[in-house]
């Protein structure tokens, strides 16, 4: 990510924080051992069980990494329970044309664009924050398309 400033749900801190215990804990064994398995095959330069294993713990290594430098630096919001206005870790439902669509904002390192959690630095995530229901806001994409929503509802 380019930016330090992680901002993430409470939410999204504990199911990083679940992460990185799993992976810390189960999968580090499970590498552990496979490598172990693998080089009882014999020559490990010829190897591909053993390079796998070794590659995939290197990868487990980088993600515990990336995990702990986001937890160490995030900044842990909580969602006014009494706003009217859409804040990061509000669920806001908007009509895009005729179609709903729901949206929970959230802190960069939890966006999940397939479940609908989109981020607060997205260009629909920054166009809603700060609007209240009722609010008409025009978002422009990467490609410079320009999307009108109507906010329709907000949940914290």
């Amino acid at each position: 990510m380019a930016s330090n400033d992680y901002i993430l749900t409470e939410e999204g801190r504990a199911k990083l924080e679940e992460e990185l215990h799993y992976l810390e804990t189960e999968k580090r064994a499970e590498i552990g051992e496979r490598i172990k398995v693998a080089r009882e095959f014999g020559d490990i330069s010829e190897n591909s069980e053993y390079d796998d294993a070794k590659n995939e713990q290197g990868m487990m290594e980088a993600r515990i990494a990336e995990i702990t430098r986001i937890l160490s630096e995030a900044t842990v919001v909580t969602t006014p329970k009494r706003s009217n206005k859409v804040n990061v870790g509000s669920v806001v439902t908007v009509d895009m044309g005729g179609t709903e669509r729901v949206f929970t904002i959230v802190g960069a390192a939890e966006a999940d664009v397939a479940t609908g959690r989109i981020s607060n630095e997205s260009p629909v995530g920054a166009a809603l924050l700060g609007h209240k229901k009722g609010d008409v806001v025009e978002s422009t994409g990467p490609t410079g398309k320009v999307t009108k929503m109507e906010i329709v509802k907000i949940e914290h």
